[in-house]
């Protein structure tokens, strides 16, 4: 006996079916019904509302898993009526072969499923699951240029992993089976939860996603490498250009965060000196010791002001450069030379994205300088609810500051971005009902007909 798949009665399989069809209408079958298994979040998750990721972040989700589940139960589907039509006369070895292919989506299916889940379900978490939602918060807020109206930010969804590193997987890129990803999945190591280094982790990797909307490596990477040719500095140029993508990613942190990007970056690479000192190979990542460099030349240049050398400064006496193997000395101390031209260079160019203005000129925010973000933080002392009212990047950028200076305990420092990561989530949640309720207010009850 079989089963009809438009109407699920029993009907007698014909008598000239072979022993393979039989088996492979059995296998076809039974990832139908293990696809029918599988439920939208929003009917298997338990959160809190605050916790729930942003609407357009999880609604694209929901729509991305379920048009593949459509499609492969299309492909089921049809791969049924074939083996029951012109296929049942198919050599076994084709059938199979069909099958097959079927079966490699549905685990593509599958993959991509296990990908989001994970970033839904820590929504479960308590207290965790807020927070990531405020993180959701900050990312989209990071991610928003407004100088330039034709950038399009894709929805954002922060989740937890444990180790040393951030990582982002970004939208519209490549997921199992071949479909775009439908949104940017950004990973924040648990360990930095909470402080104001969790911002600067975060933010680089937003730097990513929106380094590739802008075009910025590709444009950087050939300008870079023309720059270096006539000067005596050739030779290094290849490592700035293959360097970029990370140095651009820690500019878009330092041009939000101010000083607290810094010193969040030196806290991820604060490791064994062996580490610090380490050629980087063929690696995008720069040596970490002058990674560090990097960031406080850019954020010297953006924000003038005597901190930048003084975390510079306090970077090398944690790792003093005559304690770095002697064969990477010179190059480093060559590097470091080339830094001011550099970032010149980086800061000045101008890519087709940013229609005739430089990337410091579009990514320099005024309010992110180093007094404006103490006047923030005394005259937000006494009143937190400013804070929590300003948007997510100043706030964080305003805590690091106050940190950098030592006007912040670390343990004042957590409470603080523990609540604030929990009322933007808060806030989050009650302008998405509020819009829900006002889009509802304007269905007639029973026509559905807009009024």
């Amino acid at each position: 006996m079989t089963t009809s798949v438009a109407t699920g009665t029993p009907v007698r399989a014909s008598g000239g079916a072979s022993e393979a069809t039989g088996f492979l209408e059995q296998e076809a079958r039974a990832l139908l019904t293990r696809l029918d298994s599988v439920r939208p979040f929003a009917m298997n998750e338990t959160m809190v509302p605050a916790a729930a990721p942003l609407p357009n972040a999880l609604s694209a989700v929901e729509q991305f898993l379920l048009d593949g589940r459509r499609e492969l139960r299309q492909r089921v589907t049809g791969f049924l009526n074939w083996l029951r039509g012109p296929g049942r006369a198919a050599p076994a070895h084709e059938q199979q072969s069909r099958f097959t292919q079927i079966r490699l989506g549905f685990n593509d299916v599958l993959s991509q499923l296990d990908l989001f889940t994970e970033a839904v379900t820590q929504r479960s978490e308590h207290r965790t699951g807020v927070w990531l939602s405020g993180l959701d918060m900050l990312a989209t807020d990071a991610l928003a240029l407004p100088s330039v109206p034709s950038f399009a930010p894709p929805p954002l969804m922060c989740y937890l992993a444990r180790g040393p590193g951030a990582a982002i997987r970004r939208a519209r890129t490549r997921l199992p089976g071949g479909r775009d990803n439908p949104v940017a999945l950004i990973r924040v190591p648990r360990e930095r939860m909470v402080g104001h280094g969790i911002a600067s982790s975060l933010v680089h990797e937003v730097g990513h996603q929106a380094a590739a909307l802008l075009g910025l490596v590709d444009s950087l990477r050939p300008a870079l490498l023309v720059a270096g040719r006539p000067s005596s500095g050739q030779a290094l140029s290849r490592y700035w250009a293959q360097w970029i993508s990370e140095i651009v990613a820690d500019l878009w942190s330092v041009a939000k965060l101010g000083i607290g990007s810094t010193l969040g970056l030196i806290g991820v690479v604060s490791l064994p000196r062996w580490f610090v000192f380490r050629p980087s190979g063929a690696d995008p990542h720069p040596i970490p010791w002058i990674r560090v460099q990097v960031s406080a030349a850019i954020g010297d240049a953006l924000y003038p002001d005597p901190q930048w050398r003084r975390v510079a400064g306090l970077w090398s006496a944690l790792y003093p450069l005559d304690r770095a193997p002697a064969a990477v000395q010179p190059e480093l101390e060559a590097l470091v030379a080339q830094l001011p031209a550099f970032v010149d260079a980086l800061l000045g160019h101008r890519p087709p994205a940013f229609t005739g203005r430089s990337v410091g000129d579009v990514l320099r925010m005024p309010d992110r300088r180093r007094a404006a973000l103490l006047a923030y933080f005394h005259r937000w002392r006494d009143d937190p609810s400013r804070l929590f009212a300003a948007h997510p990047t100043l706030a964080f950028a305003v805590i690091g500051q106050a940190r950098g200076d030592g006007l912040l305990t670390p343990e004042r420092e957590s409470r603080l971005v523990g609540e604030e990561l929990t009322r933007w989530a808060v806030r989050s949640s009650l302008d998405s009902s509020l819009l829900c309720a006002h889009a509802g207010a304007r269905v007639g009850p029973t026509t559905g007909l807009t009024t």
